[in-house]
């Protein structure tokens, strides 16, 4: 399975390199929803999976949204 960053602390990590790797892993999510998406119909364990990378998805997004807003403070 892929790493993901959810609960990745940027302790010692550029900022710009926790920026870079966080939209990767949205840009990854949002690939896998859309296939998903593409489906005439899908199975439960699909669905399930859809629902998982959704809430991945947003929390993703908002870290994003964190480390930015951290950036423009000048953290």
């Amino acid at each position: 399975m892929d790493r993901t960053v959810e609960g990745h602390d940027a302790g010692g990590k550029d900022t710009a390199a926790l920026l870079e790797e966080l939209r990767d892993e949205h840009a990854r999510l949002k690939a896998r929803l859309t296939e998903l998406e593409n489906h005439v119909s899908l199975t439960a364990e699909e669905q399930v999976e859809r629902v998982r990378l959704k809430k991945l998805k947003l929390h993703t997004k908002d870290r994003i949204a964190a480390v930015t807003a951290d950036l423009r403070k000048g953290r």
